[in-house]
């Protein structure tokens, strides 16, 4: 997993009552982490592979999310 997509799962999880992914994404765009069109690619890619759902976190997405909020403290 790319840290862009650790980033992305971690700003999922930390998002406020009524943001969307697409306010997710274009808060990470304008902090230039990924283009819109790439952040796009990498949720289209973590929906496939099962971390995101309804545009909300799984409990894999959940899960990966903790453990990138544990290793960016560090």
């Amino acid at each position: 997993m790319t840290i862009e997509e650790k980033v992305l799962l971690l700003a999922l999880l930390k998002k406020e009552e009524g943001e969307s992914i697409q306010d997710i994404l274009l808060m990470l765009e304008n902090n230039r982490l990924f283009t819109l069109k790439e952040g796009r690619r990498l949720v289209k890619g973590l929906k496939k592979d099962g971390y995101i759902e309804e545009n909300e976190l799984t409990f894999k997405g959940n899960a990966v999310a903790k453990a990138a909020e544990e290793e960016f403290k560090l």
